[in-house]
């Protein structure tokens, strides 16, 4: 196939609304419903919710699997089922009846209320549902729902570009914000700060120093001070919807060898992303991904560290690997409208990463540097995000 390359932001249409995100997210769940021939779906955990209510509702406790919010959809009726305390809140902040739900309020202290408003709602039993894994329905769905979604709708476009820009923005004010003798937690405190500030969070956060950087694929800040380089990687959430970046700043110029470490990588990123053409499957880019790493001279590379990929409403749909031929995933296609995070990396502390949205004419980068040095990759037309070196004694 050949090589799509990014260009610019695509038109703007009367779709990007949150009723119009519903119309269209609903409409796939009943498409879903005709073709597994079930009564209806029920959605209960905060990815799928987000995904069909475009993003109604905001979480509660952060780390709770099931959201306090449940869709329930068949042919004929569409029901947001919510507990008696959130109900004022959520109809008050984002009139769910605007979007075609109806809405039943259920006593936070009744556990099978929920499973009974949805059956109630859609006038059928438990039996006949399916939906993103809870146990009280018949049928798991999960997979078909993650495929149902990577296509996001023009409303979750625009949002998934300004949540990329202000991203960007947290991660270069924070790094901005190091230099040598800066703990690693300093950084991680400013970056959070500035999503916070947004209204987004930071599902994912690794900002790390110095030797930590070249020894752990995933190095937590633990209050240490780095003197020679700083790594700050974000996966940041709003609306439901996720972006994924990874930047690094440096007291100096980068060694050669680490410095054609990156250079190998952003080669990986450049074949992979290149793969990513509308109609080809992710087994496709996956082996692509494979082949790239040999082509660097590391063939096995790809074991050390999940390579990415598509990312939306969560904070990776699902990721490949060779030996996963099997998988639903491996024969899904790329088609526009999904949302691309790859992050190829190698031992010693080189890794790229950023958010890509596919187009019908290629890939737009949506963490794009904003205030931020960039350089030439060789095979793509656009300047990628490179190291900020920091002069010494220099601060913000």
């Amino acid at each position: 196939m050949g090589r799509l390359f990014p260009f610019g932001r695509t038109a703007m249409n009367d779709a990007i609304s949150r009723p119009g995100h519903v119309r269209e997210a609903v409409s796939r769940l009943r498409r879903l419903i005709e073709d597994r021939r079930l009564g209806g779906v029920v959605l209960t955990g905060p990815a799928a919710v987000a995904w069909a209510t475009g993003g109604m509702n905001a979480a509660i406790d952060r780390a709770l699997p099931v959201d306090m919010v449940w869709v329930a959809v068949s042919a004929e009726a569409q029901v947001l089922v919510t507990t008696e305390v959130e109900h004022p809140r959520v109809v008050a902040d984002s009139d769910p009846e605007s979007c075609g739900f109806s809405v039943v309020a259920v006593p936070w202290y009744d556990p099978g209320a929920f499973v009974a408003a949805c059956s109630k709602g859609l006038g059928l039993a438990p039996s006949e549902l399916g939906s993103d894994g809870h146990g009280a329905f018949a049928v798991d769905l999960s997979e078909d729902l993650v495929v149902a979604r990577l296509a996001l709708t023009p409303f979750a476009q625009e949002a998934l570009r300004t949540l990329g820009r202000d991203t960007t923005r947290a991660l270069e004010v924070a790094l901005r914000s190091w230099r040598p003798g800066t703990t690693d937690r300093q950084v991680q405190a400013e970056m959070v700060r500035q999503l916070e500030a947004t209204g987004a969070e930071a599902v994912v956060a690794l900002v790390a120093g110095d030797e930590r950087v070249g020894r752990y694929r995933h190095p937590l800040a633990l209050g240490l001070p780095a003197v020679e380089r700083m790594m700050a990687v974000v996966v940041s959430r709003r609306g439901g919807l996720n972006i994924a970046a990874t930047r690094f700043a440096a007291a100096a110029s980068a060694p050669a060898a680490l410095e054609e470490r990156f250079e190998a990588v952003r080669h990986v990123e450049t074949e992979v992303l290149a793969a990513c053409v509308p109609g080809a499957t992710y087994g496709e880019a996956t082996s692509r991904l494979v082949e790239a790493y040999g082509e660097i001279g590391h063939p096995e590379a790809w074991r050390e560290h999940w390579q990415g990929g598509p990312i939306g409403y969560g904070t990776r749909e699902f990721e490949l690997a060779p030996g996963f031929e099997e998988a639903t995933f491996w024969s899904t296609p790329v088609a526009a409208g999904h949302a691309l995070a790859w992050n190829p990396s190698l031992a010693g502390g080189a890794k790229v990463e950023d958010t890509y949205l596919v187009t019908p004419a290629g890939l737009e980068c949506v963490t794009a540097p904003l205030d931020w040095p960039s350089e030439t990759v060789e095979g793509w037309p656009e300047e990628r995000a490179a190291v900020l070196v920091v002069p010494p004694g220099e601060g913000s």
